[in-house]
């Protein structure tokens, strides 16, 4: 999540405080991602370096009184990143699939019993997702897009699981039917000296 482009587009209202940043960014994406106030003021700063905000005064002081507000550069910089998707061409570190794949390979380990655990751990929290929004009122726009997109996301990865189990399954049921591997046959003592080979 980019802080500070979520920065630039409250200042692109107006000019505002840090306290009053930090208080409209958590209202505006539905309570869920809480932000420091130490996290918004190094932010700023960064901002100010690069062109994109300025301060109200000499930037000796930083506190609740020192106003911010949009450079035409920073305007620029908003529209553009607003107009850009964000790079998904390679898979993001999930921490799941990676558990899942180490899993695979550890002996001694029920790799289908690990993914049992985590879609049970899922499924649940799409249930106390789904309570959430039946109790969020209607005109709360923002808490509510923000629980659509995690009960999609939760969805997304319990169908993962799930294709997971049942190509683990798969491949559990093709060893099991997979015939024994057949003895090497043990070469004559005339062929193995043919082909120049000891005993």
């Amino acid at each position: 999540m980019s802080v500070r482009h979520a920065l630039l587009a409250l200042l692109s209202e107006g000019p505002k405080y840090g306290l009053q940043l930090r208080q409209e960014f958590e209202a505006r994406t539905g309570e869920v991602w809480p932000l420091n106030v130490g996290q918004v003021y190094t932010t700023l700063r960064r901002l100010e370096r690069d062109g994109l905000v300025e301060s109200d005064d000499d930037g000796t002081e930083e506190g609740p009184q020192r106003g911010f507000h949009i450079t035409p550069e920073g305007e620029a910089e908003l529209a553009t990143w607003l107009r850009t998707p964000p790079d998904m061409t390679s898979p993001p570190r999930d921490e799941l699939v990676i558990k899942v794949l180490v899993a695979l390979a550890l002996p001694g380990v029920d790799v289908r019993d690990v993914v049992q655990v985590h879609r049970r751990y899922v499924v649940e929290l799409m249930q106390q997702w789904t309570r959430l929004k039946e109790d969020a009122p209607e005109h709360d726009v923002g808490f509510l897009l923000v629980v659509d997109a995690e009960l999609f996301r939760l969805d997304s990865v319990i169908r993962w699981l799930d294709a997971a189990d049942g190509r683990l399954a798969r491949l559990a049921a093709d060893a099991k039917d997979a015939p024994e591997p057949a003895p090497a046959p043990s070469l004559s003592p005339r062929l193995r000296r043919r082909v120049g080979m000891r005993r």
